[in-house]
């Protein structure tokens, strides 16, 4: 079989972090940053610039759907145009035709000078944190992980962290991609519906029987082990 062809630097590896909204990614990305030292991406932050006026993802939205989009100081209106587009999810599907190849064209890029600033030898520990992986994915990360948790588990601490109401939060997790869509890609589901202390051992497993780094020639410097001791202040989810 041939080497299947990646994106992915030499010395670094990249973990892909996914999962609907109130799974509690932010509770596993502080856990990797925290404790294992990651460099952490947001797809999400990546793309917002993107649609920044001046940028390449802000003319094709522009081209495809008109200045109507726009507020009054030429910026996009992003309250009006979300909720124009998660109401037609063909429209969804095409913004994200737009954005997507743009969004993990920068983080290849930020994910390759993050790699080569790291000292020689040293391999680098680098989470990507999207909405959702497709194709590409997998061409930038060594590994995908999707955040698991319950409806009602999410649906409370959207109501406690955001102060949505339940109606509000069942018609955003409904616009969401189903469970199966994440499963699809992912190589390992870490389940977030206990306590902080029960993710983190979960994430102690995967890292240490996800480090094949070695046997394939990766060194993990970059990946440091949990500090003994360390107190929890990991509890905000979203």
């Amino acid at each position: 079989m041939g080497r299947l062809e990646t994106d992915r630097p030499g010395n670094a590896w990249v973990i892909g972090v996914t999962g609907g909204v109130g799974a509690g990614k932010s509770r596993v990305l502080g856990i990797l940053k925290e404790e294992y030292g990651a460099h952490v991406l947001l797809a999400d932050e990546v793309a917002a610039e993107l649609e920044k006026p001046g940028q390449e993802g802000f003319r094709r939205l522009v081209e495809h759907f008109g200045e109507g989009i726009l507020s009054a100081d030429g910026k996009l209106d992003r309250a009006a145009f979300a909720d124009r587009i998660f109401k037609d999810p063909g429209e969804l599907a095409k913004v994200n035709a737009m954005i997507h190849p743009l969004a993990w064209q920068e983080l290849k890029r930020q994910v390759t000078a993050l790699a080569s600033s790291a000292e020689e030898g040293q391999d680098m520990l680098i989470v990507v944190e999207a909405a959702l992986f497709d194709g590409q994915s997998r061409r930038l990360c060594d590994t995908l992980w999707y955040v698991d948790a319950s409806e009602e588990n999410r649906i409370l601490r959207l109501m406690e962290n955001r102060g949505y109401t339940r109606e509000k939060c069942r018609d955003i997790i409904r616009r969401q991609p189903a469970r199966e869509e994440f499963l699809a890609f992912s190589d390992a589901v870490i389940d977030n519906n206990g306590t902080p202390e029960e993710t983190r051992q979960q994430l102690v497993r995967l890292l240490g029987s996800s480090r094949r780094c070695p046997a394939e020639g990766r060194g993990t410097s970059g990946c440091r082990q949990r500090k003994a001791g360390k107190q929890d202040n990991s509890d905000e989810i979203s």
